[in-house]
């Protein structure tokens, strides 16, 4: 049994050891956990208890974001050895779905994720791992970057979902760490710029230091009388919303130009009010995201490329031993924070 965070029900964490099943097939890879990054979903799991239809009914491992050095390999594994340093991809799908031989596995009613009941996070010293879902990172690829890759992959697929064009003005509702890695992933993708429209301040100060990004305080100027702004009138070729608000949800009809793309990434807790007619006068293009797929590669090449820094977005490294003061940290949803990653033991 190994020390692992353990969320034993609603609101208690236990730093405690528990059975695992870590038993290696000819395809899987046996990997040391290094870095892990706190995601909403956990701390969500931690103060609710469920999301969704997805409910805590039995202890359970934290965490997903994950970097880590592989120490062993199964007997059918050729691209990766030991000794490699890797990232993983948490969700686990059937390879023989429907939603798999589509491409979009990330919808696999059948996929397992980890850190989503019942299945176990990585929170602890080694996971196992499919190796066709492990990422071996490039030299110049650190660790905390490494564990930057899963929710950077969010914004890569809501890029994707857009289908942005070489010089697009792009607009994200929501400055949280996906909607600042969305803003990020849509300059990649080749928005001439972003806006970023938010009410908290020191969040839009921290991605609002990248090129290409410009902010939106919607204290004090509303998104849509920015967005006419800095389009004479005509709107956004691509907007996300991130935030899930509803009163954005509902002004989204407003954001975009004529003929746009909405990108929906953002996941109310409760159903909305959607402005259809206001869509409709549009023609607005509606897209949705719910994960990723076959995105890891591209994210870590943009990274180890120098494309992208998530570097500044890596708000505290916590050891392992303090994992729990570190959620509670990551519970108060500070201004300031936006990734908290926990380090794991040598």
């Amino acid at each position: 049994m190994a020390t692992s965070l353990v969320l034993e029900r609603k609101g208690q964490l236990a730093l405690r050891d528990i059975a695992l099943d870590q038993d290696l097939s000819p395809t899987d890879v046996r990997i040391a956990v290094h870095t892990v990054g706190i995601c909403g979903s956990d701390v969500h799991y931690y103060t609710h208890g469920k999301i969704g239809p997805f409910v805590v009914e039995q202890p359970m491992v934290l965490g997903h974001e994950a970097s880590g050095t592989v120490v062993e390999v199964g007997a059918q594994v050729t691209h990766l050895k030991p000794g490699d340093r890797v990232c993983m991809e948490p969700g686990i799908p059937d390879a023989t779905s429907r939603a798999a031989k589509l491409g979009i596995y990330n919808v696999d009613p059948a996929v397992r994720f980890w850190a989503t009941p019942p299945v176990h996070g990585c929170l602890t010293p080694q996971v196992v791992h499919p190796a066709a879902y492990t990422y071996r990172l490039p030299d110049q690829v650190s660790f905390a970057q490494g564990a930057m890759v899963e929710p950077f992959a969010i914004g890569m697929q809501a890029a994707l979902r857009a289908r942005i064009q070489p010089g697009d003005i792009g607009l994200v509702t929501g400055a949280g760490p996906i909607g600042m890695m969305t803003a990020l992933a849509a300059l990649a993708g080749g928005c001439a710029k972003v806006l970023v429209a938010d009410l908290a301040q020191p969040k839009l100060d921290i991605i609002g230091a990248y090129p290409g990004i410009e902010t939106v305080n919607i204290r004090t100027t509303p998104a849509a009388q920015a967005i006419a702004e800095a389009t004479d009138g005509w709107g956004a070729d691509v907007v996300f919303e991130c935030s899930g608000a509803a009163p954005a949800i509902l002004g989204l009809p407003a954001l975009a130009r004529p003929g746009g793309a909405v990108v929906l990434v953002g996941m109310p807790v409760d159903p909305v009010p959607v402005d259809i007619v206001g869509l409709q006068a549009k023609e607005l293009r509606i897209e949705t995201v719910f994960r990723y797929a076959n995105v890891y590669d591209r994210a870590i090449s943009l990274i180890a490329a120098g494309k992208v820094d998530l570097s500044p977005l890596i708000s505290a490294t916590i050891p392992f031993a303090d994992s729990i003061a570190a959620f509670d940290r990551a519970v108060e949803a500070r201004d300031t924070d936006v990734k908290i990653q926990i380090r794991m033991p040598d």
